[in-house]
């Protein structure tokens, strides 16, 4: 066999393995949607969730859902936007740096449902947080900060050697030429790393079950006061997400319509983080244009 047929065999074969890649992608959401999207509707986006009657909708859990996302993120990225900042361009070649990666490694990979224990014994019991959104988003912070951190630091080490050396050479300082040239050059790779963390964490459900809890009480969205307990925004009252919410139909649900609500809300779960993708990728564009004067 000549290299020209290896090479053609090799290509085959790879472009094979890429097919069924995406056909069990297609097939997965092709039929999540297909089963779910016809049972979705304006009343079943707004309306509150039944416990025994026919006709709940998932309105309280599909904003906590939201909501815990947003709380997660805004605690995690900043941990790991130092950290992936420090390991690519301050962190020696040492032991010390080994430990952090080996660490950060060994983090990504501990079982959603031990991370839930440790925050419910931890958060909920210990410092009396209760089943609460802060609770949860603290434990899915576990989850977002490996990956965020890797994705962060591989992206920045990604940029190239030359225009860290073209920043130091027009007099900027070190945390300069970091801020204002390294960072919006990794910033489509550190947007992709976001994406990534944010849809494991909107579909998380094992973790959420031990911290943020199973049952969403009614609130009053006109209230915006993040203090009132009434508050839609307060962030110490406990949150049923939507995933959790589509595990607890499937596995203790009694309304006559469990099955078309957990398909509904499962297909309500893929499109939003289809849209919270391309959403994501839209702006990280315009950012990444606007911050370095891209055509």
């Amino acid at each position: 066999m000549n290299s020209k047929t290896s090479n053609n065999i090799a290509t085959g074969v790879i472009y094979f393995l890429v097919a069924c890649v995406l056909a069990i992608l297609v097939f997965l959401l092709g039929y999540i949607l297909i089963t779910g999207i016809p049972h979705v509707s304006w009343h079943f986006l707004t309306s509150a969730a039944q416990s025994f009657a026919a006709g709940g909708g998932i309105r309280d859990q599909l904003f906590n859902s939201m909501y815990l996302l947003v709380l997660t993120l805004i605690i995690s990225f900043p941990i790991a936007l130092g950290s992936g900042i420090y390991l690519s361009e301050y962190a020696p070649d040492n032991w010390v740096t080994g430990v952090i990666r080996t660490a950060v490694e060994v983090l990504s990979s501990l079982p959603s449902v031990v991370v839930g224990l440790f925050g419910f014994l931890l958060f909920v019991v210990n410092f009396h947080m209760g089943f609460s959104i802060l609770a949860g988003a603290i434990a899915l912070t576990f989850f977002n900060l490996p990956l965020l951190t890797r994705s962060i630091e591989e992206s920045l080490q990604d940029v190239s050697e030359l225009q860290r050396e073209a920043g130091l050479s027009l007099g900027l300082s070190r945390w300069k030429t970091i801020t204002g040239i390294v960072l919006p050059a990794a910033l489509p790779g550190i947007l992709t790393g976001i994406i990534l963390s944010a849809g494991g964490v909107f579909g998380e459900a094992a973790a959420l079950i031990y911290t943020a809890g199973q049952s969403a009480p009614t609130v009053n969205y006109g209230d915006w006061n993040p203090m009132d307990s009434a508050s839609f925004l307060n962030f110490m009252r406990p949150a049923e997400t939507l995933a959790v919410h589509i595990w607890k139909v499937n596995t203790e649900g009694v309304t006559p319509d469990a099955a078309s609500i957990s398909s509904g809300a499962s297909a309500v779960l893929i499109v939003v983080i289809l849209l919270f993708n391309l959403l994501a990728r839209m702006l990280g564009r315009w950012l990444y244009k606007r911050m370095t004067a891209t055509k």
